[in-house]
């Protein structure tokens, strides 16, 4: 038996694996580390680079160190050890230490896991890669796993034990690409990182986890050992009526917003899940919307990049709480009534040292060539589609927030750039696809395979495609040949509609075609219709200032622009500050300018939002059939010169007659054809005194006459008011 301080000289026999240990560059520490047994003798042996001593807690043996190394061993009979043994040693300091050695367990995942992670169908693979807290044998302890098959070693560091690579050497799980270890004792909340050394190079890479679910502040990004989850969801009722829902036919009104910038404490600091589930839910609900889309909550570094340039994809990010905070967030707006979705960003990733580029020495979740692995215009890099195991890490992502945290969908960022090769690229500066084509295939096939998988297994769900070209059938079904999303935005609509509300009204018969182009493609998709974040920023002004004319025709513009919206095919979302026309662009380092409700015309935007969306949701002719021409019929799309539309929105022979004027020219009996006699009341005019109108209008109602106009058989004589539109609904004669 070795004492403490003895030292001993290390066996020709290991000698060279030892070497490899000592250079920590060891792909398989287990077969020099842990126990061994040969015939009737066993050997213990650890690495410890920063004790002085060392012994077995359940023998009182000390263990010897081999001499010039931080390598300890002890040998002895066999049987005279329990097959999980403790060790205790003192530190540099002083400071005494006892753990279980994480060298004396046996693998954990098994074989099934590796082999579906490999075919790219573990959906719920970050069960199993990441940190997970286990107990083995009785024994309490952490499990990580990383995947890294170019990785010549790679080592579980931390404050646990000075980040100090040496320590705790993983084990590579065969060609799976997979390195795990069981470390024993570890806390909740304690920050570690993976340090990778490539195979290449020999170089050192410290990474944080790409299946981390906490992550420290930034700017600190190591990933923080989670608890596991222990909220208790109370909304089962909502869960329950979801998956029976029929979103097609259901109001779907949109508040996008950034947590952080939507409203700040006293002090300018970020409010957390808990304080914005009670502030914000009370404010959507108050102002009618359906659902909350929240920019991406995903960890991210970079304040600036809004979220977009995730480094944490299963982790809501640590700026607004921990995970079971978010949860609570989400359940709240569940039980008022509200659905949540999540921005999400499988397009690509940021260059960052510490996340996924390049993650083991060698392009892995990414493409090497440049060509296809680098977007150019956003610095970031491409995910490799390609590959199973990147497919898997992203659909598992997805599935882990729709299960994980019952969001009720996902809008997926910059779907066009995933599925052109040459998107945003010179002629030289892309390669095609195996056909000769421009098409991402592979890109292709996972978004069939993310939407296939989600609405399956998640039903009542959505999934959202920010798609901005002429790619066709974006929400039709995979089996019909389509990418399958529930919805996708429409880009077009928004830009011609904006394009025409910044002319002058005088020159707006010149460009009637940009209010009408769209109806011939509205029901060519599931549409969307957005006035999105990305329009009032970089320059591009806040959706009030973009209107022409004075300050009256400005709001007025607006006003008209949100009716215009609300009464066309497709359902609504608005980025918040919109709702108030707050004058300034979005500023993500500063709350919405709230205090603009003290007057009196962004005040009445507010009450016309939260009443466009009341409508919205109580009248079914203006929802049921966003999708289908069966719920759209103009009346008078023709009218260029005096640059008025109207037009029917219809629920079986329940209907809406809509009339627009986009002229600051106040209409007197303006003549439009209506299908059915009857009285029409007028529901809602955006030029009313309540939302800071001139309060020009019908006074209520008006009655149809049996004029024959626009092709029908009745027609009604209507005061169309300046730069506003009126909503009017029918009914029969009693």
């Amino acid at each position: 038996m070795l004492q403490s301080d003895s030292e001993i000289k290390p066996y020709s026999s290991v000698s060279s694996e030892i070497q490899r240990l000592l250079d920590a560059r060891h792909h398989d520490p287990f077969s020099v580390l842990g126990r061994h047994v040969s015939k009737d003798r066993e050997t213990i042996r650890v690495i410890m680079p920063h004790a002085a001593w060392v012994r077995i807690v359940e023998t009182g043996v000390s263990l010897g160190r081999i001499a010039n190394t931080d390598l300890f061993e002890w040998q002895g009979q066999t049987g005279s050890l329990p097959e999980r043994y403790r060790l205790i040693w003192q530190d540099g300091n002083g400071v005494e230490h006892v753990a279980y050695d994480p060298y004396c367990f046996p693998p954990q995942i098994s074989d099934f896991d590796m082999h579906l992670f490999g075919e790219g169908k573990h959906w719920h693979i970050y069960r199993i890669l990441g940190a997970h807290r286990k107990q083995i044998d009785g024994i309490d302890g952490v499990l990580f796993a990383v995947w890294a098959p170019s990785a010549e070693r790679v080592s579980v560091v931390g404050d646990f034990n000075g980040w100090d690579g040496r320590t705790h050497s993983m084990r590579v799980r065969g060609g799976s690409g997979i390195w795990e270890l069981f470390i024993p004792g570890l806390g909740n909340g304690q920050p570690y990182k993976y340090e990778v050394r490539s195979r290449d190079n020999g170089k050192h890479l410290l990474k944080t986890d790409p299946y981390g679910q906490q992550f420290e502040l930034r700017p600190a990004t190591a990933s923080l050992i989670p608890r596991e989850a222990a909220y208790e969801w109370n909304d089962g009722a909502w869960l329950e009526n979801r998956s029976r829902s029929d979103w097609r036919h259901s109001p779907i009104c949109i508040y996008e917003v950034h947590l952080g910038s939507w409203k700040r404490d006293e002090h300018g600091r970020f409010l957390n899940y808990r304080t914005l589930a009670r502030d914000l839910v009370e404010y959507v609900r108050q102002t009618g919307f359906t659902h909350i889309e929240l920019l991406p909550i995903t960890e991210h570094p970079l304040d600036a990049s809004w979220g977009y340039q995730t480094t944490g994809y299963f982790a809501p990010t640590s700026r607004f709480g921990s995970p079971d905070d978010f949860r609570y967030f989400v359940d709240h707006c569940h039980q008022n009534g509200i659905g949540v979705l999540l921005d999400w960003v499988p397009a690509h990733f940021p260059r960052d040292s510490f996340g996924l580029a390049r993650f083991d020495g060698t392009a892995l979740y990414e493409h090497q060539d440049p060509r296809r692995g680098e977007h150019a215009d956003w610095g970031t890099l491409i995910y490799n589609y390609g590959r199973n195991e990147v497919r898997n890490f992203l659909l598992s992502s997805a599935i882990y927030w729709l299960e994980e945290f019952h969001l009720d969908g996902l809008r997926v960022d910059a779907v066009a750039s995933m599925l052109y090769h040459d998107y945003s690229r010179d002629n030289d500066q892309w390669l095609p696809n195996i056909y000769g084509g421009r098409e991402n295939l592979e890109a292709v096939s996972f978004l069939r395979e993310l939407n296939t998988v989600a609405h399956s297994a998640y039903p009542g769900t959505v999934v959202i495609a920010e798609e901005s070209t002429a790619w066709p059938g974006v929400s039709r079904p995979v089996n019909l040949g389509g990418l399958g999303f529930s919805m996708k935005w429409n880009l077009g609509w928004m830009h011609d509609s904006m394009n025409y509300l910044q002319h002058d009204p005088v020159h707006r018969k010149y460009h009637h075609n940009d209010l009408t182009f769209g109806l011939l493609y509205a029901f060519t998709e599931n549409f969307v219709l957005p006035f999105s974040h990305d329009e009032v920023v970089h320059g591009k002004q806040s959706m009030l200032y973009k209107q022409s004319g004075d300050d009256w025709q400005q709001f007025a513009n607006l006003r008209l622009l949100y009716t215009y919206m609300y009464t066309s095919p497709g359902k609504k979302l608005l980025f918040m500050g919109n709702e108030i026309a707050q004058g300034r662009e979005w500023n993500f380092d500063a709350s919405i300018e709230w205090y603009l409700l003290d007057y009196e015309y962004q005040r009445g935007v507010q009450k016309l939002v939260s009443d466009l969306n009341r409508l919205y949701r109580e009248i079914p002719a203006m929802h049921r059939f966003d999708f289908s021409s069966e719920g759209f019929d103009w009346i008078d799309c023709n009218a260029a010169e005096q640059s008025t539309l109207s037009y029917i929105r219809r629920d079986g022979e329940d209907f809406i007659v809509v009339a627009l004027n986009f002229t600051p020219v106040p209409r007197h009996q303006y003549r439009i054809g209506v299908p059915a006699a009857g009285n029409y009341r007028e529901r809602f005019n955006s030029d009313s005194g309540y939302y800071g109108g001139s309060d020009l209008g019908n006074r209520g109602q008006v009655e149809a006459e049996p004029v024959p106009w626009d092709d029908h058989p009745f027609s009604i004589a209507l005061t169309l008011p300046p730069l506003a539109g009126i909503v009017l609904q029918y009914s029969k004669k009693p």
